[in-house]
């Protein structure tokens, strides 16, 4: 049995308005899964369905065999994590450290292992020379990293990140990406929801595809970005360099600049 199931799940806001339609998915521990679509394809309503900011209109979600139903979303809060896309949704203390050690202190842990933990994120994220500093001091891009650190110091067994990438230069891009490796490494589960498709192409396989309130596709990369009638269906592009691969006339399903680098040469030589 998968840890995290949706089954059959609807969700309609107090208002009437319906924002996901029988939404059917599961997640192994150590996956690294993206879900990609349009605004208003109904990704961060999935995802808050995950932890128990919202609950289902129908269906259930289950956790470890578990319907969230029976929880709070503070307890739901200490096995799966959520990184808000914006930071400042988030943040709310006046020192890094402190955002960081927040969660861990309100598990009831000692004052050695909040410690331990909240370090351990801190190094992770690349924070640790700014413990002290307060987090508004620092730019928009490393407050999505205190944001990321203070959920990883929680120890979830599932992290969703909204929008990581979104304001975010190469080299933290690159230092997102071991992070992502480093989790899955350690056994979590991470969920990320992205408009990026090239960080997708490039580092992840399972990409699940949702548009019109409901799951289109689920699949591996390289099946989704040259699945056309997919990508027309759900208003999405393929990544730049699969699109320059199809006007070269190149066979491959190319989806990274590696493969495209490799079908170049190929064709020289040919």
């Amino acid at each position: 049995m998968a840890f995290l199931q949706l089954k059959d799940v609807s969700y309609s806001y107090p208002n009437g308005f319906q924002a996901v339609q029988h939404i059917n998915m599961e997640f192994e521990l150590g996956e690294s899964v993206a879900i990609i679509g349009q605004n208003g394809a109904g990704k961060t309503t999935t995802v808050k369905l995950m932890n128990a900011l919202l609950k289902p209109t129908s269906g259930e979600v289950l956790i470890n065999g578990e319907s969230t139903s029976k929880f709070t979303t503070a307890q739901v809060s200490k096995k799966v994590g959520y990184v808000f896309q914006n930071p400042d949704d988030q943040i709310f203390h006046s020192d890094i450290y402190s955002e960081i050690a927040f969660g861990p202190k309100n598990q009831k842990l000692s004052a050695s292992e909040v410690r331990e933990r909240s370090l351990k994120a801190a190094e992770i994220c690349g924070l640790t020379n700014w413990l002290e500093e307060h987090p508004y001091n620092l730019p928009y891009a490393m407050r999505k990293f205190i944001t990321i650190a203070a959920i990883i110091a929680m120890d979830t067994a599932i992290i969703i990140l909204d929008e990581p990438t979104a304001g975010q230069d190469r080299p933290a891009t690159k230092r997102l990406v071991e992070i992502i490796d480093y989790l899955t490494t350690q056994g979590k589960t991470v969920i990320t929801i992205t408009h990026d498709m090239e960080f997708v192409a490039n580092n992840f396989n399972r990409v699940i595809v949702m548009a019109q309130k409901q799951v289109l596709s689920d699949a591996n990369a390289r099946e989704v970005f040259w699945d056309h009638a997919l990508l027309r269906k759900s208003h999405l592009k393929q990544p730049y360099i699969s699109q320059l691969a199809h006007s070269l006339n190149l066979t491959e399903q190319i989806i990274t600049i590696d493969e495209m680098t490799s079908a170049l040469k190929r064709r020289i030589r040919s």
